[in-house]
């Protein structure tokens, strides 16, 4: 007996798989932060000093072409004290917010192949998972929950609709309803590396200033 061919797939199936695996490879970055600021809470015990663009002490690393002189201070993990090539740079700086607190802010620096940016997400992806709710409290930003399914439960987007190339942030609730909401945003540096910035919700409030702040942290090292 002749077997019946299985039925081709449609045309836009792997296009969707490959813009869900960028949407899962965020989640995943998501789901870290919280772990992330656990290990830097233990970590941060043993050091009271806050990372500060007049830290020295520098480490030497090479990351996608890049030489960068970082400030020991400035690592968020030991085992990342060397000289020498990498391919991961994970760091820990500081916002100074509109009302002039202090937040911490993740930072990974990664090759561009590694990663998608934001706000190419935003069109490609998470404008597709928007729910016809919008959301509130933030000046400036719009907010858009997504979908519970395909794994969007308990995220929303938060974006500069007026610019051509927006402020994007992806945030995720906490898992237990009680911690505080976290957010992932990728960009691409003039440099030629990708960084991952996550935070805080608190600091959208803050997204005006967000990148050029940040800009002065990575000019210091020499990544921008």
């Amino acid at each position: 007996m002749s077997s019946q061919p299985a039925p081709a797939a449609k045309g836009h199936a792997a296009p969707g798989l490959a813009y869900n695996m960028a949407g899962i490879t965020v989640l995943l970055l998501l789901l870290a932060v919280g772990a992330a600021y656990l290990i830097d809470e233990l970590g941060r015990q043993t050091r009271a000093a806050v990372p500060a663009l007049t830290d020295g002490n520098p480490i030497t690393q090479t990351i996608a072409g890049r030489e960068l002189a970082i400030p020991t201070s400035w690592f968020r993990y030991g085992e990342q004290l060397r000289d020498g090539f990498t391919n991961q740079i994970d760091l820990q700086v500081m916002l100074t917010a509109s009302d002039g607190a202090a937040l911490p802010v993740n930072v990974t620096l990664l090759p561009r192949s590694r990663v998608r940016t934001s706000a190419s997400l935003l069109d490609r992806v998470y404008v597709h998972q928007f729910t016809g709710a919008t959301l509130g409290g933030v000046p400036g930003l719009v907010g858009k929950p997504m979908r519970d399914e395909n794994g969007y439960a308990g995220e929303s987007v938060w974006y500069d609709a007026l610019s051509p190339n927006p402020f994007v942030a992806k945030c995720l609730a906490a898992a237990d309803g009680a911690g505080s909401e976290q957010c992932v945003r990728t960009v691409y540096l003039p440099s030629g590396m990708a960084v991952v910035y996550a935070f805080d919700a608190t600091a959208l409030q803050s997204w005006r200033q967000f990148d050029g702040e940040m800009a002065q942290w990575l000019s210091r090292i020499g990544a921008n």
